[in-house]
């Protein structure tokens, strides 16, 4: 896949089509500028500053912004707690709206019609798809992203990261724990 990438992109670039120093812009800024580790970064100061959680809780917009991750579809956001009896789930049953600014390009199982329907009709099974099962007294809310307003899922901080810094703790959250397909990983399942 990545040479057939490449020899489309030489192909391109040699008909002038594309320019490499845009390309290489574009990869960049989703390397570096935008992306999970923009919403790690939320979630990590959330577990750690429970003003800014409150915050977070009040106005996920100007929170999120505060820590400089605004732009394309990060303009209106809401935080989502999970906790002990509710775990959060993030859906757009109409197509694929996405907190690109904390969470970069959608997965391609996000965009998949099978993902969009069964979130919202059975998402105790979904989730068991992704290895998340929750105790049957878990009340699971299903939260469907629209062009106006995008989610971020808050997931429970895990135990034993009470002496762990920001940093550290950003390690522990993962894309999938900030749609709710997941759940923040335990310091031993990250050391592995």
């Amino acid at each position: 896949m990545e040479a057939r990438v490449r020899a489309l992109e030489t192909v391109l670039t040699e008909k002038g089509l594309i320019d490499p120093a845009a390309i290489d812009a574009i990869v960049e800024t989703y390397e570096t500028k935008v992306g999970p580790r923009n919403g790690a970064q939320v979630v990590a100061r959330a577990w750690v500053d429970a003003d800014f959680a409150d915050w977070l809780k009040r106005d996920a917009t100007a929170a999120i912004a505060s820590l400089g991750f605004t732009g394309r579809q990060g303009e209106h956001m809401r935080a989502v707690f999970n906790t002990g009896d509710t775990h959060n789930l993030v859906v757009c049953t109409l197509c694929s709206c996405y907190p690109w600014s904390v969470l970069g390009l959608p997965p391609v199982w996000y965009k998949a019609p099978a993902y969009r329907s069964r979130a919202v009709m059975d998402p105790r099974g979904v989730l068991a798809e992704f290895d998340v099962v929750l105790p049957e007294t878990t009340k699971i809310r299903v939260w469907d992203s629209t062009a106006e307003l995008r989610y971020l899922v808050i997931p429970q901080r895990p135990v034993g990261t009470d002496d762990m810094d920001v940093e550290q703790l950003m390690q522990l959250v993962t894309r999938d724990s900030m749609i709710g397909t997941g759940l923040a990983l335990s310091p031993s399942a990250r050391q592995k």
